[in-house]
């Protein structure tokens, strides 16, 4: 995942850790609702700790959990009982604790009385806030210590803080309690077989302003913002009814999380991006952001050209070895609010990634099938043509045709494609590859950004680059798989080392070179094989590594987990080649995995084997949600619908696979060419209702960008060859 790498990173959040995720700003506390500064916990707002403590004692006694459900990614009701001072087994209070997150939270807090007296009780909020940087926090190590001035003003308590000049603070309002510079404290009688409630709201604070309540739910109708939004959302995507129930709610579940993980550019407001994951990557990442826009095109294609439109403001124009930005690179993360410089490369911007760059022309080719407005996509080709001269050029430094990484400083990451720890790329036999390193996958990248950079150009009538870059992507073809392939293993090399040896070991990788056409036809029965092989396959999807190599372990972040995404693109891949009952397997499984969590599925689960152990083992630092594990079914399902539009040619395209397990398709309201279409397929059978004027569907076989580019290429020849020829007579 990005920006992680396994020798800095966090210890796992707990046990029943709850986390709630709005836009840029999230919360982890314990199951029954409190947060302790001792564990990675508290209430974070633009990369900061605004709250590092928040524990509710009643008499004394913390709370004993009773349950914790989450009622939307953004919302979550805790309940839990006060411990009995005189020993009985029941206490009659109960107490809830219903807790909304936006810029910042807002909880409820009732007290329900289940006896026939009433019960006195001092109601105490401890609190906490020690402004700490989102990285000081995820690796353990507070590095500042701010000066704090706390202020109480009737029910208001701020805490305000300084390091050197950077100042922050924080607002609690809490109506009717006694405030204290530590502590809030309510003493209230709650009636026999009734209840009592309060309000507590927590707000940054800037420069003495408090924030605007953003907790106000002004119409009266009970929602707050992050309803209106959430409703918003829900408005303009797809709707879906499943025959199989449980992929039904997995889906729901997918689009629920992505909604949440939406955060606006703070400089267009109406550009919406996604954000990599909750807890730690609450925020824009190249890869990240890129991949799970992509997977997710037929929810919401707007994610996908906001995605692109914030990565190509933020594009690299000058060589700068700290933040490892180039001229024309793609970034791999942004950060909102950096003071300490703890992140990598110490900017807001760092651009230690090999494959965003690729990854930026793949997902413009794809945004440019779905229809968006000619001058749209026309703004973005000057953006296109700089990652395209840098894949050139700074990618490929040595001149060999294959994009390589090494990291430009001591502080950036040693590994620079998605598998991103520092132990992540190795030998059959375990050694550790040493740089430069050309991924595999990174080169499948790069040949569809060739043909997605060649398709636009044929487009504008550019027969020159189109044919240009559609020589230099069937080159790349050739030399991979001459260089790349094993052919005494039978499977592709994940690398290529500084040596240009093969890094022989088996990986997941190769299966992102099916999905992009790079692998020979004769080639990928044996990739088919090896792929779904017991060592590769868990039972619940590919293993990252497989169990008969040197590196691998089950719960290690890249040599032997399983990665939904990974397993989503892994079995796009095999659906291209037509390994139609090895793609349904890996969905199986997947979706299999998603009901032991209650319907999402986690950034990566442990490599154990399904007949080892019957339910997927969680990796204890994974993240969740997480953005492109939340597209991962999407893809998964619509990889199987073998669906996909091309507007510009007036066609949709659609041939189900889906096994019998999942039932009958039905979905309403599905975003196509400025129009929404109702898709249903029963026993098998596809058929599309509401089609924009001019659009006809096809069932049968989708178009690849390869296939794109050769017809685009034939028409342009047909074309010139017309114009060419003498006048008749």
């Amino acid at each position: 995942m990005a920006g992680w790498n396994a020798d800095t990173a966090a210890g796992p959040l707990g046990a029943g850790t709850v986390t709630l995720v709005e836009g840029s700003s999230f919360c982890i506390s314990l199951p029954n609702g409190d947060i302790h500064a001792e564990h990675p916990h508290g209430l974070f707002v633009q990369d900061a700790r605004i709250l590092s403590g928040w524990s509710l004692m009643i008499n004394g006694q913390p709370l004993e959990p009773l349950t914790a459900e989450t009622k939307e990614p953004y919302r979550a009701l805790f309940v839990g009982r006060v411990s009995r001072s005189d020993r009985y087994a029941d206490s009659p209070l109960i107490v809830e604790r219903l807790r909304e997150v936006g810029a910042g939270f807002q909880e409820q807090v009732t007290v329900r009385n289940y006896s026939p007296k009433p019960s006195e009780c001092v109601i105490s909020l401890k609190i906490e806030a020690d402004f700490a940087d989102l990285f000081e926090v995820k690796e353990a190590r507070i590095q500042r210590y701010w000066d704090e001035i706390r202020e109480t003003d009737g029910s208001a308590l701020t805490i305000r803080a300084a390091w050197q000049d950077v100042r922050k603070g924080v607002a609690i309002q809490a109506p009717g309690a006694d405030v204290g510079p530590g502590a809030l404290t309510y003493r209230v009688s709650v009636p026999p077989h009734g209840h009592w409630s309060t309000v507590l709201t927590v707000v940054p604070s800037t420069e003495g302003a408090i924030s605007p309540a953003a907790f106000v739910h002004p119409d009266g109708d009970g929602l707050s913002p992050r309803d209106r939004r959430r409703r918003e959302w829900v408005a303009k995507i797809p709707v879906l009814q499943m025959g199989n129930r449980s992929i039904q709610r997995t889906l729901r579940r997918s689009y629920d999380d992505l909604g949440a993980l939406r955060i606006e550019d703070p400089n267009h407001p109406d550009r919406v991006v996604v954000a990599a994951g909750a807890p730690w990557f609450m925020t824009l990442f190249g890869r990240d952001s890129l991949w799970a826009s992509a997977m997710a095109l037929p929810v919401d294609p707007s994610l996908a050209l906001g995605t692109l439109q914030t990565l190509a403001d933020r594009q690299g124009k000058a060589v700068d070895p700290p933040s490892e930005e180039e001229p024309g690179k793609i970034l791999h993360e942004v950060r909102l609010d950096v003071s300490s410089g703890l992140s990598l490369g110490g900017k807001s911007n760092y651009y230690g990634s090999v494959d965003a760059t690729p990854l930026f022309l793949m997902v413009l080719g794809a945004v440019s099938r779905w229809g968006f407005a000619a001058e749209t996509i026309a703004a973005l080709l000057p953006h296109a043509d700089r990652a395209l001269e840098w894949i050139m050029n700074y990618g490929d430094k040595d001149g060999d045709g294959f994009v390589e990484y090494e990291r430009l400083n001591d502080q950036g990451l040693i590994n620079q494609g998605w598998k991103d720890s520092w132990d992540g790329i190795n030998f059959a036999d375990g050694t550790l590859a040493e740089p430069p390193i050309a991924l595999c996958e990174v080169q499948a990248y790069v040949y569809v950004a060739y043909l997605s950079r060649a398709w636009l150009a044929y487009d504008a009538g550019d027969t020159a680059l189109g044919n240009e870059l559609a020589d230099r992507a069937a080159q790349l073809k050739r030399r991979f798989n001459e260089q790349f392939w094993i052919p005494e293993r039978g499977y592709y090399a994940i690398a290529l080392d500084g040596k240009k040896r093969q890094v022989d070991a088996c990986a997941s990788n190769m299966g992102h070179c099916l999905l992009q056409g790079l692998i020979d036809e004769d080639k990928a029965p044996q990739v088919a094989e090896r792929l779904m092989s017991p060592e590769m396959f868990s039972g619940w999807g590919v293993r990252t590594l497989g169990s008969d190599m040197g590196a691998y372990n089950p719960a290690s972040y890249h040599n032997g987990s399983v990665w939904p995404h990974d397993n989503a693109i892994v079995a796009a891949g095999l659906l291209r080649y037509g390994f139609v009952a090895e793609a349904q397997r890996i969905a199986t499984g997947m979706l299999d995995a998603a009901e032991h969590s209650d319907g999402r599925l986690p950034e990566l689960f442990c490599g154990f084997s399904r007949e080892q152990i019957t339910a997927p083992v969680p990796y204890p630092t994974a993240c969740s949600p997480q953005a492109w594990a939340a597209t991962a079914p999407i893809q998964l399902v619509t990889s199987l619908m073998r669906y996909d539009p091309v507007v510009s040619a007036g066609g949709v395209w659609m041939d189900p696979v889906l096994p019998e397990s999942f039932g009958d398709l039905h979905i309403t309201n599905a975003p196509l060419g400025g129009g929404r279409i109702t898709i249903d397929i029963d026993n098998s059978a596809p058929s599309v209702q509401g089609l924009p004027e001019g659009m006809v569907f096809h069932r049968g076989h989708r178009p690849w960008m390869s296939e794109l580019v050769e017809e685009a290429a034939r028409r342009r020849t047909e074309k010139r060859r017309q114009t060419d020829l003498p006048p008749l007579g």
